[in-house]
């Protein structure tokens, strides 16, 4: 693997992933965004269309897109990177769209390497919260957070559940396990 070491945080929607994130940016490490939340954002502000609720799979393919871009940029940085989310995220949900992966996603799975061990935060309904950035709700979440074990496993990463803990309790888990 070229670059730092790349870690990502992953599972289900509303599960605490940004919260975290924003506690290991705290702490001094290197941090990269959620690409959908961005997305949104910018889809939002110019009156897009690329959103998870009007056009999925051109969400998919903007999410994959700038994944990538932001898994080259941080090549130069000291690790470790922690990633909200990665384009393994938006590779499988757009498998599951189109109801197959791509040889091309296959290539970038296998080419694009994160570390092994990957951060998932499970289904949590007591903090789950839609927001103008999340409007799909709980039921969907469930089902993203299955598919992506599923997907995480089959790319031949280690998914790592992380228990409903404090946030200082998750970040010392992450930290522990590096």
């Amino acid at each position: 693997m070229q670059g730092p070491s790349r870690y990502i945080l992953s599972g289900c929607s509303g599960g605490g992933k940004s919260t975290l994130l924003a506690e290991l940016s705290r702490r001094g490490f290197a941090t990269v965004e959620e690409p959908g939340r961005a997305i949104v954002r910018e889809e939002q502000a110019r009156g897009g269309d690329a959103l998870p609720w009007v056009n999925p799979l051109a969400f998919a393919a903007r999410a994959i897109e700038l994944a990538v871009e932001t898994f080259e940029r941080t090549a130069t940085l000291p690790g470790p990177v922690f990633f909200d989310r990665s384009f393994i995220d938006a590779i499988s949900y757009l498998a599951h769209l189109n109801g197959t992966l791509s040889a091309e996603h296959e290539a970038l799975i296998r080419d694009k390497r994160y570390e092994d061990t990957v951060f998932l935060v499970p289904p949590w309904p007591e903090i789950f919260v839609n927001d103008e950035e999340r409007l799909l709700g709980f039921d969907v979440a469930v089902e993203e957070y299955k598919r992506l074990c599923l997907s995480y496993e089959e790319f031949c990463y280690t998914p790592i559940v992380l228990s409903k803990a404090s946030i200082n309790d998750r970040t010392e888990i992450i930290l522990r396990c590096l």
